[in-house]
């Protein structure tokens, strides 16, 4: 979503951030060992995809080794725009595939989840796409679409979900549990929380009067969201020196790890140096005191 550009919607999250900078941005994942990269058409329409594609055309990444996740937008649209608008998709990402179509929440008053479900299930049978999953799906939901799908003989692969040390609605409305039931992966979106969790805005308070007003709301960058969340961020970086590692990489390696193979992530990236925390969130091994740890801090501060 860091790349969607200066539309209405987006400039109230996020700066824009041009080629050059995306560029850099993905290289430094790819150095890392990043092997795939989500977006969404409602990042900018577009403007996600032709950055993300452009910039791996440009460091010299194959279409045959790019794996792409995006998304449809459900919003006062009908099923039938999915398979209508996959073309869009395909030239925004310029020549490259779509490994992952994902419907981008459930939420639609001129559609039923059944019809989109089986408009998605078409690109699936037709090989336009490899594989098939949602988002911002809850326990429920996320069952009958498996069983709806299921019944075609497609796998739904995934739901794509907020998952942080700040936010683990997961286990508490059946999501987690459902997705360990059905073999299911659930990729973790906003794993640092907005930024949140990698202690800058505790080290800096007056770095939150920078940031657009909608993401400080989103991601309870407030005075009050600062000091609640104090502690949690106090033993990230404690955790994160005796690894050698800042406390985004911690906390990156927590989602990854406390929720076993069930859980994967997608943490976003406005700069280099951010990207590469990524990569070595996958290297970190912490330990089984450590996780628990964070664990029990975790749903103090969320009470």
């Amino acid at each position: 979503m860091q790349f969607a550009g200066n539309n209405l919607l987006s400039r109230q999250i996020y700066r824009d951030i041009p080629q050059p900078a995306v560029t850099e941005i993905v290289k430094s994942a790819l150095d890392g060992g990043v092997s795939w990269f989500d977006t969404a058409e409602a990042y900018g329409w577009g403007h996600s995809e032709r950055l993300l594609s452009s910039a791996l055309r440009e460091l010299g990444v194959a279409p045959a080794d790019g794996v792409i996740a995006t998304k449809w937008q459900p919003a006062a649209r009908t099923a039938t725009s999915i398979t209508r608008t996959f073309g869009k998709r395909l030239a925004a990402l310029q020549g490259y595939p779509v490994t992952l179509h994902q419907i981008h929440d459930p939420y639609s008053s001129l559609s039923s989840l059944p019809r989109q479900l089986d408009a998605l299930g078409e690109l699936r049978r037709d090989g336009k796409v490899k594989a098939v999953g949602v988002s911002n799906f809850n326990g429920r939901r996320l069952a009958a679409a498996h069983a709806h799908l299921a019944a075609q003989g497609i796998i739904l692969a995934s739901d794509q979900v907020q998952v942080s040390l700040l936010h683990r609605t997961i286990e508490r409305d059946g999501t987690l549990d459902v997705a360990r039931r059905l073999g299911l992966t659930l990729i973790a979106y906003s794993p640092l929380r907005s930024g949140l969790l990698s202690g800058k805005f505790h080290e800096r308070p007056e770095l939150v009067a920078s940031v657009p007003r909608l993401r400080r709301a989103v991601g309870g960058l407030s005075k009050s969201g600062l000091a609640r969340t104090e502690p949690l961020i106090r033993e990230l970086r404690q955790i994160g020196a005796a690894h050698g590692v800042s406390p985004s990489v911690v906390a990156l390696s927590w989602v990854i790890t406390f929720y076993r193979e069930t859980v994967v992530a997608i943490p976003g990236a406005s700069k280099p140096a951010q990207a590469a925390d990524t990569g070595a969130a996958m290297d970190l091994e912490l330990t089984e005191r450590e996780l628990a740890k964070l664990d029990e801090v975790s749903c103090q501060v969320q009470r």
